[in-house]
C-alpha cells in the first residue's frame, strides 16, 4: 500500500506545485520585507494561491492520467473550481470584513485594554493570485509529463 502511495506521481506533483507556491510566496516576502519570516509558510493568502496550484495540478494530472473525459476528471475539476472560488471570494471577503472589525475595536477602545488579538487580515487571494497560483499548478504538472510522461 504505501509503495502504491509513494508512486503517486500526479498526487507528489500537486504536493510539490503547492510547496513551491509557498516557497515562491515566502521569497517574495523575504523580498519585500528584508527579513525571514518562516510563518509565511504555513499562512493563508499572499501571491501565488498555493491552495490553486495544489488543486489545478491535481485537475490537471487527472485528465492526463485519467482521460479529459473521465469522472474522476470532472470531479476535480469542480473541486478547483470550489476551492478557488473559496480563496477568491469568500475568503477574501471574510478578510475585508476582518479589517473593518479590527478598526472598528481600535476606535471605540483606543483609549481602553482590550483583551482579544486582532482579527487575521489577509485571509484570502486576489483573483490574480489564484490565477498566477493555477498557472503554477498546471505548468509543474505539464512539465513532469513532458519529462517523465506521468
Amino acid at each position: 500500500m504505501l509503495h502504491q502511495l509513494f508512486a503517486n506521481q500526479v498526487l507528489w506533483i500537486a504536493l510539490f506545485a503547492c510547496g513551491l507556491a509557498q516557497a515562491i510566496k515566502w521569497s517574495l516576502a523575504l523580498v519585500q520585507s528584508k527579513r525571514m519570516d518562516f510563518k509565511v509558510l504555513v499562512q493563508t493568502g499572499g501571491m501565488p494561491s498555493s491552495h490553486a496550484a495544489l488543486v489545478t495540478a491535481l485537475a490537471v494530472g487527472v485528465g492526463i492520467k485519467e482521460g479529459w473525459d473521465s469522472l474522476l476528471f470532472a470531479a476535480t475539476v469542480v473541486l478547483a473550481l470550489v476551492v478557488m472560488y473559496d480563496a477568491a471570494g469568500v475568503r477574501q471577503a471574510a478578510g475585508k470584513q476582518a479589517r473593518v472589525l479590527n478598526r472598528v475595536i481600535h476606535q471605540v477602545f483606543e483609549e481602553k485594554d482590550f483583551e482579544e488579538p486582532h482579527l487575521k487580515e489577509l485571509l484570502g487571494h486576489t483573483p490574480f493570485q489564484v490565477l498566477m497560483g493555477s498557472l503554477l499548478g498546471g505548468g509543474c504538472i505539464a512539465v513532469a509529463d513532458l519529462i517523465w510522461g506521468i
